[in-house]
């Protein structure tokens, strides 16, 4: 189902990352919050931006572990350009529906703290590219970047190439773009699938999903998309467009899983 690497491989193109305390990116990687202008180290420097939070390549603890269930756990600390405190948890478990990932991040300092949460699972249609696959995205609004990734307007995904609410083929389209404005479900679930293989589904603390073909990256490119549950659009940081405000000892979560279909 999954686009993966081995246990003893570096983590490449993101796949499978967690992107905490904020998904996607953040302009120059600076931001105010609460009268207070903070800069993050610039880690997609070809595009001078703060990329995917701060967790990516952490190490994470090992908290409870079961055949089918794992809780992870890490303590994100006060550092430059965030100087916040967040404990945090991953609770990933395997049923016969499918993986199901639980977040959970505490604010455990004296302050107020800016948050975002997100996931970088890459999916696979089956064999080849996907070009040939169908895909379904739930989403009546799609956002547009500049060349730098960074949000620049809105419209709806009516009438588009990126209309994607009735299956279709992906054919030679180019996705690397956030969706919006989801449909859901009577449980407020909303799910992405592609090639009646599987599907992507979060709830409704996510409001955003990424969807990328991988085209610049040779690792990935077009053998699998990228399908990214966002609780907050690129650049939120700077915009403070839903960015949660956590507040000391309040806590923010969210679920989303992948299912296996067909």
């Amino acid at each position: 189902m999954l686009d993966g690497y081995e246990a003893d491989e570096e983590c490449t193109s993101g796949r499978g990352q967690v992107l905490i305390p904020w998904p996607n990116r953040i302009e120059d990687g600076s931001y105010e919050f609460d009268g207070q202008r903070h800069q993050l180290p610039l880690t997609e420097p070809e595009h001078r931006n703060a990329i995917h939070g701060l967790v990516r390549g952490e190490t994470w603890t090992v908290a409870e572990q079961e055949r089918s269930r794992v809780q992870m756990t890490y303590a994100l600390e006060p550092q430059p350009g965030y100087p916040f405190s967040l404990a945090l948890e991953l609770e990933y478990s395997l049923s016969d529906d499918g993986l199901r990932v639980q977040t959970t991040a505490t604010n455990v300092g004296g302050k107020a703290a800016p948050y975002g949460s997100g996931a970088h699972p890459y999916l696979r249609s089956g064999g080849g590219t996907v070009d040939s696959a169908t895909l379904r995205i739930p989403a009546r609004t799609v956002l547009h970047s500049n060349d730098r990734g960074l949000p620049v307007g809105s419209e709806p995904v009516e009438g588009s190439e990126l209309d994607f609410r009735s299956p279709r083929p992906i054919g030679a389209t180019v996705l690397d773009h956030a969706f919006t404005d989801l449909e859901r479900g009577d449980d407020g679930v909303a799910r992405v699938e592609l090639a009646d293989r599987v599907s992507l589904w979060v709830d409704e603390s996510y409001p955003y999903l990424m969807v990328f073909t991988g085209d610049p990256l040779p690792d990935v490119a077009r053998r699998s998309i990228a399908v990214e549950p966002m609780t907050c659009p690129p650049n939120a940081f700077r915009s403070g467009e839903g960015v949660i405000r956590l507040e000391p000892g309040e806590s923010a979560g969210g679920t989303w899983g992948i299912t296996p279909s067909g």
